[in-house]
């Protein structure tokens, strides 16, 4: 059964065909795709939310769809994936995000995967959680740091990438459940 996960301005949800739309603008706008290998079309990009929602279908979680939950409005993708092989300390569990522009910097992101980590902690029982971007990628580093993810020092080139591709080179964060725990014990 696919999880629901509900923080105190969003809703992370199974995909719906009306995320179709906003999730296809939001993955062709060259800002928000600045740090991945290319924006994608329509096809690319429905592909990618079908992809994400049988893996919910599948596994019960995953990149889930992230709507506010005043108004109901689809704002992005925040969730977690099991990375198999080519990365540092694989197999493990990352946590992710991409958030549409006119909603960035309103700490979303943080905010929902601060969620999806909790699941994954509490229901998932994963002593760690990593999360990946490009060295460049300094917004989504500093989520990084905002959730209490320290950088390994392992940086890598993206098996996905080619070796020569500007955003190949990409840097390892992680947090672990006793840190986690910690931090949300000191919060209270």
């Amino acid at each position: 059964m696919a999880a629901t996960l509900i923080s105190p301005r969003l809703i992370l949800r199974q995909w719906q065909h009306s995320d179709l739309a906003p999730f296809a603008n939001m993955s062709g706008d060259p800002e928000v795709m600045r740090y991945f290998p290319c924006c994608l079309d329509r096809e690319q990009s429905d592909a990618l939310a079908e992809k994400a929602r049988g893996l919910i279908e599948q596994n019960g979680w995953g990149f889930w769809a992230v709507e506010l939950k005043q108004t109901g409005e689809f704002i992005g993708l925040v969730g977690l994936h099991q990375q198999t092989e080519g990365f540092p300390n694989a197999p493990f569990i990352e946590v992710g995000w991409r958030i549409a522009r006119p909603h960035w910097r309103k700490g979303y992101a943080s905010e929902a995967a601060r969620a999806a980590i909790d699941f994954a902690f509490e229901h998932l029982a994963q002593p760690k959680i990593f999360a990946f971007t490009a060295l460049t990628n300094h917004p989504s580093q500093q989520v990084m740091l905002n959730l209490g993810m320290s950088n390994t020092g392992q940086d890598f080139m993206h098996p996905k990438m080619a070796p020569d591709h500007p955003l190949a080179p990409h840097c390892l964060y992680v947090i672990e459940k006793e840190a986690w725990l910690a931090k949300a014990n000191r919060s209270c």
